[in-house]
């Protein structure tokens, strides 16, 4: 991609369809966008935004992303939730917001968009931060989520607080460190939580400077290595941003594991009625 690969995060992006509320703080709230075409109904695809929990970050660089999964199809939701820095934000709040949120989305989504949205859980596509959200979502509510497309995910946290990533993000997050709050970390590092009963794919670029790609590569062996069958796809020449970049060179890659995704979910529900 050409130029400043954080560009994306102040790209400008086509206006939502809908923005729904899935609880009464106004971070509760998801940005909706109709897929293109007129296709059959297909599964929400709820995407999680990164930013390392922080306030400053919103759901609003994802819009590029958001519009580009649409336009291919996909009816799609843009996540939001409380993050750390405002006064009272910060844990349980990211944790909670995003279970109750991806419970709630496919319903509200249905109704906003008639026709457009399957009735079956969502596919949960996080970056960064949104996808340690996503993974967290799905070891503890695998029955709300049909899979996950993991982009650089932060999979271990006490790693990322050992490594001190975006400066004390972790920490800000839980509260300490795994020694100062363990039971805080057994509750919310995918790294303690595998493995996840649920279809899982993740992307890393071997050149991500913000999220190393071995963090990846540690977890998806670990959830293998448990009993799970998650898979890791790397990105030679790829950073953090491209990922999320509907210009970059990385994004058709993106597009590429998504749609194995949903594939491999097909193959599931139709050997299985009961997934």
């Amino acid at each position: 991609m050409a130029g400043d690969p954080r560009d994306v995060l102040t790209r400008p992006a086509p206006p939502p369809d809908v923005t729904v509320a899935y609880g009464d703080h106004p971070d509760q709230c998801a940005d909706l966008r109709r897929p293109a075409g007129e296709g059959p109904t297909r599964p929400l695809v709820v995407v999680v935004h990164g930013g390392f929990w922080r306030a400053e970050y919103d759901r609003a660089h994802t819009g590029p992303m958001a519009a580009a999964l649409a336009a291919l199809g996909h009816p799609v939701a843009q996540l939001e939730y409380r993050r750390t820095g405002p006064p009272g934000d910060g844990r349980p709040h990211p944790l909670t917001d995003v279970l109750t949120g991806v419970a709630a989305l496919p319903g509200l989504a249905a109704a906003a968009l008639p026709g457009r949205v399957a009735a079956v859980p969502p596919v949960l596509v996080g970056h960064s931060a949104g996808g340690h959200l996503a993974l967290y979502a799905a070891a503890h509510a695998p029955d709300s989520v049909a899979g996950v497309l993991a982009l650089a995910p932060v999979a271990d946290l006490a790693e990322a607080y050992r490594l001190d990533l975006d400066g004390g993000a972790v920490a800000a997050l839980l509260g300490g460190g795994p020694a100062d709050v363990p039971d805080r970390y057994a509750d919310a590092d995918p790294s303690a939580l595998v493995p996840i009963r649920v279809r899982t794919v993740v992307v890393h670029g071997t050149l991500d400077q913000q999220v190393p790609v071995a963090t990846s590569r540690s977890w998806v062996a670990a959830d293998r290595a448990s009993g799970g069958d998650a898979t890791l796809v790397e990105l030679p020449e790829c950073e953090h941003f491209g990922l999320i970049a509907p210009d970059s060179a990385a994004w058709p890659r993106v597009v590429e594991a998504l749609r194995s995704l949903h594939d491999d979910l097909q193959g599931i529900d139709a050997a299985s009625p009961t997934r």
